[in-house]
């Protein structure tokens, strides 16, 4: 049976305002972030009641990021009306000596470690291994469920490579964050 996968990203951290790439790095939301995490879960309700843009569920379970930003927006979008579950297999990419660095030094560098690692860190293809990892685990445990996972940049990355058979160079070209195309939710079906 297959599994239905909405990706929520986690609300705008401090590092965001502060244009710096956290990774590993274990910061707060902003206020900013806090507000977003709140509307999201207005905006699901509202989904809910219209069925509109795959959010016209209800979620069997929630899974999110053990890091801080993850769990927080999780808890503030979802906290009282379904389980929520960490797991750090859906956490950001380790950019290892480059966590906490600035964007500018940070994002060029992503693409030139699609394979190859972060110094001290891990490559998307690391990611990647993990996402696969936990897709083969909803598979056995979740199949015929509809599941939230409150994530990062990286691991919806390989989502794209993984479900939706994007190359890695796509799916950074496609990336929303590039077109600023935020959207409350993005589907994703695991068969």
């Amino acid at each position: 049976m297959s599994v239905k996968i909405t990706y929520f990203v986690h609300g705008t951290t401090t590092d965001n305002e502060k244009d710096i790439s956290s990774g590993w790095s274990d910061v707060e939301l902003s206020e900013l972030g806090k507000r977003q995490a709140k509307d999201l879960k207005e905006k699901i309700k509202d989904k809910q009641k219209l069925g509109q843009a795959g959010l016209g569920k209800k979620f069997d379970v929630v899974f999110c990021s053990d890091l801080k930003r993850a769990v927080d927006s999780a808890n503030l979008a979802f906290g009282g009306t379904v389980a929520i579950i960490k797991d750090e297999r859906l956490r950001e990419c380790n950019y290892g000596d480059y966590n906490g660095k600035p964007e500018k030094v940070v994002e060029p560098l992503q693409e030139e470690n699609i394979e190859k690692r972060f110094p001290n860190g891990e490559s998307y293809e690391d990611v990647k291994e993990r996402i696969q990892d936990f897709l083969g685990f909803l598979k056995e445990k979740y199949g015929g469920k509809s599941v939230a996972i409150v994530g990062h940049k990286a691991p919806q990355l390989a989502l794209d490579v993984l479900l939706k058979g994007k190359t890695w160079k796509e799916a950074f070209a496609q990336d929303w964050r590039k077109k600023k195309a935020w959207q409350p939710g993005w589907d994703y079906i695991l068969g």
